[in-house]
């Protein structure tokens, strides 16, 4: 048997274990697979190397692909032939060691039954379904016509940037529920210029007594960093220029950097998108890469930090190199999104993919997750949002403030502890 890796995991389980009776020979002793049972985990498929197994009736999963997708730091001892699994939240520690052959595990230093051993099967370490569900906390519900177990991760801190844009203001209440907000206030021109006037991302005007410079300030005061969103496209060759011209892109950086000083912005964010369409994908990355280099050498220099907004390395624009911008940037956006109508959710498999191949170039602790919220409903939002709890990416990056999507919060609060709640 191979070693279990180190990995992260958080379970949510609550299972009558009696619902997968029928699944298999109950108290015969023998191992039989529990048919082609689907598990769930915040509404999108968790890949099993085994089939769950019925012994003497109690159904055993793989402990691997458990701990992978569910949160709890997990350490195999050759030796002892025994597994460790560790959940913190907040101040509280629950330490769960299980021995291979035992059936009894410690909790927390004391000894506490467990229905079956834990025992390899094909290979593959399986444990009690239901002895993890009550030790770790659990939301589960079995489906019997369709043989599906149905897995809602435990509700936890998260990681949360909110896009503010011209039309967030509805919303700006919410602003100290968020770790960071990126004010869309600013772009870089058709000219390749960097500007606070313009059709879309620009400076807004005065609210009464609310001011963009008061909001800026607000938002710091409520512990919520606020962040200078620099916004482009490529319609019109204007990011092109803006990246490949060394004049242009130290005069974009300059000017940027300058105003996010002046109004008190902790960092600035980058959402320069359209590049590598077409052309030459590596030269369009270096010339970008450089861009970025200078940017965040500037932004450090002046105590600000840089996030960077991506498109998906599985959408259409080849112009971004995630390996060397996750050494540059201090986070890296994924923009999971725009795979189909944005109107309609987006594909969850296809999310899926684009933070799988994000990690292949990029530490999970500088990833965040974009999510649509005006593509996503609020039977659809936490399975994205579970994705990234299931890689143990840094967090969400929420498409924007301003929806007035009441019920889509609402959800959102029941699977991430926001920050000011």
């Amino acid at each position: 048997m191979n070693p279990i890796k180190r990995s992260k995991v958080i379970l949510c389980l609550t299972l009558a274990i009696s619902a997968f009776g029928g699944l298999g020979t109950a108290g015969t002793g023998i191992a039989s697979a529990a048919g082609n049972v689907k598990i769930m985990l915040d509404g999108y498929s968790l890949p099993f190397p085994v089939q769950p197994t019925i012994v003497k009736g109690t159904t055993l999963v793989p402990f691997r692909a458990i701990s992978e997708a569910l949160g709890v730091t997990v350490n195999w001892d050759e030796k002892s032939k025994s597994i460790t699994a560790v959940k913190t939240a907040g101040d509280d520690t629950k330490k769960v060691t299980l021995t291979l052959g035992s059936k009894s595990a410690s909790v927390n230093g004391q000894k506490t039954a467990i229905a079956l051993a834990p025992q390899t099967i094909k290979g593959t370490t399986m444990i009690p379904l239901s002895f993890f569900s009550q030790q770790f906390g659990a939301a589960v519900k079995w489906d019997g016509p369709s043989s599906t177990v149905t897995i809602v991760s435990p509700r936890e801190k998260l990681y949360t940037l909110a896009f503010y844009a011209i039309n967030s203001f509805s919303e700006s209440a919410l602003i100290p529920d968020f770790d960071a907000v990126g004010f869309g206030w600013s772009r870089i021109d058709a000219t390749g210029a960097f500007t606070t006037s313009g059709n879309d991302f620009k400076w807004p005007k005065p609210a009464g007594e609310v001011t963009p410079e008061s909001l800026v300030t607000d938002t710091s005061a409520a512990g919520t960093s606020p962040y200078l969103l620099v916004y482009s496209g490529d319609t019109k060759g204007e990011l092109t220029k803006a990246v490949e011209d060394k004049a242009a892109r130290e005069d974009a950086i300059k000017q940027m950097i300058s105003t996010a000083i002046q109004n008190q912005f902790k960092g600035v964010l980058l959402d320069l998108e359209g590049l590598g369409l077409t052309g030459d994908a590596k030269a369009v990355q270096a010339s970008y890469n450089n861009f970025v280099q200078e940017a965040a050498d500037a932004a450090h220099a002046a105590g600000l930090k840089l996030s960077v907004a991506l498109p998906p390395l599985n959408g259409s624009y080849h112009g971004y190199d995630y390996k060397k911008l996750g050494e540059l940037a201090d986070e890296l956006i994924i923009m999971a999104y725009a795979y189909t109508d944005e109107k309609l959710p987006q594909p969850v498999d296809k999310i899926d993919n684009a933070i799988k191949l994000a990690l292949k170039s990029v530490t999970k602790d500088k990833l965040v997750l974009g999510v649509n919220l005006y593509s996503e409903n609020e039977n659809t939002v936490n399975a994205k949002i579970g994705l990234a709890k299931r890689y143990g990416l840094k967090g969400i990056a929420l498409w924007r403030l301003g929806f007035g999507k009441q019920n889509v919060w609402n959800k959102i609060n029941e699977t991430i502890e926001l920050k000011g709640n």
